[in-house]
């Protein structure tokens, strides 16, 4: 978290995960033209270079997008999503590489404007066999770009958190214009069918990743609730939350977790402020809801972060009855104090 915008400092954690990130696309290049030069003899630089470049941003891609329901399906993941962003701008900046290549070698000795050519140089959109795939290819270039350009928070605070979000959901359209670019484009001309199947298993393993994760998640939204008097809902007994951490149910279409910490329970929205990340799969770190994604922290009472922060989350007021928690579904506004609900007292009602 930071109360200010200032230049990024690398941590510890930070240093590894780049340097094993250029550590390994270095490797994949070297190897790439390595073997091709091999393979294919009669192959130029240039010809290497753009096939090598522009495999390493696909595969860099597919890691991108299967990161998010990994860590869904497992937290033993997060690591990988503390600075996913760094690998989206490597992804761009590589991709970018294999556009530069290949725009010098088709379109730059023309009269035409080298971008201009991409674009007007192939006009038979009507012809499957010979679809124009390099403006595509171009067209994801330019959402990639937009979103390396605001990947860093200063951004997210001057967008909003909706629009930010909203754009970089924007990559599965990248994704599937470079699916289209590379179907249309290389897999035309090739003879083996290595790289189809290959990009067959990579959209498998995304598509499978995301849809085992969202019926992992449909379990929450689906998870039984109680109507009870008074407007509160009963969403769980006190023993199901485990300490220091939280259960997450489902209330009038809004997600909330229920947090047990120090003999007492809080329940505030499961979305962080910062890039909707999940709450309640964080846990209390000294008295503070940290979220699991980059470790923003509020206070469990009232959904404030701790000064000089500023980002808040809505509240619930919480009962506990006949040792099952009770939520009031309307939120308070955010930054609300709600006075959790003391589990000791409750213990000896039951008694």
């Amino acid at each position: 978290m930071s109360d200010s915008y200032r230049a990024i400092s690398w941590n510890r954690q930070k240093r590894l995960y780049d340097t094993l990130m250029i550590t390994g696309i270095v490797a994949y290049l070297t190897l790439f033209v390595g073997l091709g030069t091999t393979i294919h003899p009669n192959a130029t630089a240039e010809t290497l270079l753009i096939r090598g470049c522009g495999t390493c941003a696909l595969l860099l891609l597919h890691v991108i997008l299967i990161i998010g329901p990994l860590c869904r399906l497992s937290p033993r993941f997060l690591p990988l999503l503390y600075n996913r962003r760094h690998l989206g701008v490597a992804t761009f900046l590589v991709g970018l590489a294999h556009g530069a290549f290949a725009i010098f070698q088709f379109h730059a000795l023309g009269d035409l404007n080298p971008l201009v050519s991409v674009l007007v140089s192939n006009t038979r959109y009507t012809s499957l066999a010979h679809f124009p795939f390099q403006p595509l290819g171009l067209a994801a270039l330019v959402i990639l770009f937009l979103m390396a350009a605001t990947s860093h928070d200063f951004w997210l605070t001057q967008l909003t958190a909706p629009v930010w979000k909203g754009l970089h959901m924007l990559v599965y359209v990248a994704y599937s214009l470079l699916i289209a670019h590379v179907t249309l484009g290389i897999l035309q001309a090739e003879t083996s069918l290595l790289p189809a199947a290959t990009l067959g298993l990579g959209m498998t393993i995304v598509l499978g990743l995301h849809l085992v994760a969202a019926y992992r998640e449909r379990a929450i939204d689906s998870a039984p609730t109680t109507e009870v008097r008074d407007d509160f809902v009963a969403v769980c007994s006190v023993d199901e939350i485990p300490n220091n951490r939280a259960l997450i149910r489902s209330l009038s279409g809004e997600r909330i977790a229920v947090f047990k910490y120090d003999g007492k329970i809080s329940a505030i929205s499961n979305v962080c402020q910062h890039q909707n990340g999940p709450l309640g799969e964080g846990k209390i770190v000294d008295g503070c809801i940290t979220c699991p994604w980059h470790g923003y922290q509020y206070l469990p009472e009232s959904g404030a972060s701790p000064a000089p922060f500023t980002e808040k989350v809505p509240t619930f007021r919480v009962k506990i009855r006949d040792h099952q928690v009770l939520i009031d579904p309307r939120p308070n506004p955010p930054g609300t104090y709600v006075e959790p609900a003391p589990v000791a007292e409750a213990q000896m009602e039951r008694s």
